[in-house]
């Protein structure tokens, strides 16, 4: 009966698992609607910063912001990494990781230089095994991220494209799109890409306070940082709609496991009752 006795073990060992796999695939349904609700919250204003943006640049042809103009050559890659701080969420991460790698060869292969920015303790971890300069790392935002903890480490970026450190900028994270799908986006950042609204019909001017080119840089700055902030909420969103689809299907391995698991004690506990018997039987002939 020892391995009737294994195999009971295994039984054991494998309800514990699923307990605490259905624990975090009903904590991930739960949170994954408010970070939907904070994702969408934070849709409007990008929106609506974007359009007075584009609306001062038309004002003012005459004054050509630093984020709005290209670089003659590209030398010097900047990319801003947003990952989850926890694991148990699939391929989210890895996923994310593959691709970048694979940019990052051809990055190389080019003589471009990279430095990153990584948000979230997996970039971190991952990236820093990799001869890659990384400029800042920020962890631990939690449930509800503020755009104060990311503010440093989007400035290290800005300043380095406005010093010329930086030819390009780049936001990288796992888009949401709902719960089955997460889509990996990389976004140019910097140069600031042309607003895909439809063209003004007409043209005006504004009263500026305190001048065009303060207002203007403001308003950029903020547009950059409310996008990194809405890709952190983008991705918060797909690590709970990946960490509920990979703990339930987790969850389903663990019942198949443990039905397997029950046949196989069944199939060894009858071959000890039949040996039992047949020995029996054998001691009894014997006499």
């Amino acid at each position: 009966m020892s391995g009737s006795k294994e195999i009971v073990g295994q039984i054991k060992s494998v309800k514990n698992t699923r307990k605490v796999t259905r624990a975090l695939e009903m904590v991930s349904a739960s949170k994954i609607r408010k970070a939907q609700d904070r994702m969408q919250a934070s849709r409007p204003y990008a929106r609506l910063v974007r359009q007075a943006v584009g609306h001062l640049a038309h004002a003012n042809p005459e004054y050509k912001h630093p984020f709005t103009q290209a670089h003659d050559q590209v030398k010097r890659v900047g990319y801003i990494i947003v990952s989850s701080d926890r694991g148990l969420c699939g391929g989210l991460n890895n996923n994310l990781f593959r691709k970048l790698l694979a940019r990052f060869r051809e990055h190389q292969e080019n003589g471009q230089e990279i430095r990153l920015v990584l948000v979230g303790r997996k970039a971190a971890q991952f990236f820093k095994r990799i001869r890659v300069d990384i400029a800042a790392a920020t962890q631990d935002l939690g449930e509800q991220p503020q755009l104060e903890d990311l503010i440093g480490a989007i400035k290290i970026m800005l300043d380095g494209y406005r010093e010329g450190e930086l030819d390009e900028l780049h936001v990288c994270y796992n888009r949401f799109i709902n719960t089955m799908t997460q889509q990996i986006t990389v976004d140019q950042v910097l140069p600031l890409p042309p607003t895909e609204d439809e063209p003004m019909l007409q043209y005006w001017d504004y009263l500026y306070e305190p001048d065009p080119e303060s207002l203007l840089d403001d308003l950029l700055v903020r547009y950059i940082e409310t996008l990194i902030y809405h890709a952190t909420l983008e991705n918060l969103a797909s690590e709970h709609a990946a960490r509920m689809v990979a703990m339930k299907s987790a969850s389903d391995n663990a019942n198949n496991l443990i039905e397997e698991l029950n046949l196989a004690y069944n199939k060894a506990r009858q071959a000890a009752i039949t040996q039992e018997i047949s020995e029996i039987v054998s001691g009894a002939a014997a006499v």
